[in-house]
């Protein structure tokens, strides 16, 4: 088994509770970074690393929702619950960009001295170390659970590995050059860095909530299944999908001869169901039968008001 397989294996729940810990850690190892050289960069690398902690707790929350089976006032169960997370999330980074950009100001205004730089940007570098390892593991999990929360909190910490880089370097050029103002012009970098990431994850939140159809390659897959059942008596058509969460949706239209006897339709149409739902996982195939001769109309215009 390689190291990709066996980290898609662990679960969404099991990965993110992870997640909370290691944001712990980092928060302590980026605030000791700051103490120590009284650098605004690594600062705002430090509220960010809050921003993680606070996600990771709310996306583990919103998981567990998902999990719950369907039930009488959600018969289509609580997939969409791991939407509210990627949105939670993006508000979160809104606010600790703003904080950043407060503070990386106030620097410019009253600029000041970093100490101990050695030392602080090892810390720093250890807790990047931590958090890529984390990122890498929760993106294998993603795909393999379709877990959107866990792709969300994956995602944030890539760019959280990436924002601890540039700052890094900022500070080293501090060190380097003596320019002190690049520190906050670090800390500012680091603020319109996370907040393009917010805005992408409240995008992606919202997206999901208004039900987008389901991904052009698990379309493909879907039409190469019902290929083969088509026949010049057998066929498709009013096909639609969506996604809710890690759940897949598709109805369709299957006309066939109106002679044949109801068992027998029904006999093909489940032949039709299990074949789809074999083919994607966590497919839902929803499929009205209809005569050959009959045609139904998908969308009716009262619909569209």
């Amino acid at each position: 088994m390689t190291l990709a397989s066996a980290a898609s294996r662990i679960s969404p729940d099991a990965l993110l509770r992870v997640s909370i810990g290691v944001a712990v850690v980092t928060i302590v190892l980026k605030t000791l970074a700051w103490w120590l050289t009284n650098s605004v960069g690594l600062l705002s690398d430090a509220m960010e690393s809050l921003v993680n902690l606070a996600s990771a707790t709310f996306a583990l929350v919103m998981v567990r929702i998902a999990m719950r089976p369907a039930d009488e006032d959600h018969p289509y169960g609580h997939h969409k619950a791991e939407y509210f997370s990627s949105g939670f999330e993006g508000m979160m980074i809104f606010l600790a960009a703003a904080g950043i950009l407060w503070t990386a100001v106030e620097r410019l205004l009253h600029p000041g001295e970093l100490e101990q730089l050695g030392i602080g940007l090892a810390l720093s570098v250890l807790s990047s170390v931590l958090n890529g390892t984390l990122a890498w593991a929760m993106l294998q999990s993603a795909r393999q659970h379709r877990s959107i929360a866990v792709e969300g909190d994956a995602r944030h910490l890539i760019t959280d590995v990436w924002t601890s880089a540039g700052v890094v370097v900022g500070v080293a050029l501090v060190a380097i050059t003596g320019w002190q103002w690049l520190d906050p012009a670090v800390a500012i970098g680091v603020a319109v860095n996370i907040l393009r990431e917010g805005v992408q994850l409240m995008w992606r939140s919202t997206e999901g909530l208004m039900d987008r159809a389901l991904e052009p390659e698990v379309l493909a897959e879907i039409d190469r299944t019902l290929a083969q059942f088509r026949h010049p008596t057998i066929r498709f058509d009013h096909i639609s999908s969506r996604r809710s969460g890690k759940r897949r949706f598709v109805d369709l239209h299957m006309h066939m001869p109106a002679a044949w006897t109801l068992g027998r339709a029904a006999a093909l149409r489940a032949s039709v169901e299990q074949a789809l739902m074999s083919a994607v996982p966590g497919l839902r195939a929803t499929i009205q039968l209809l005569p050959s001769d009959v045609e139904a109309h998908a969308q009716d215009e009262q619909d569209l008001i």
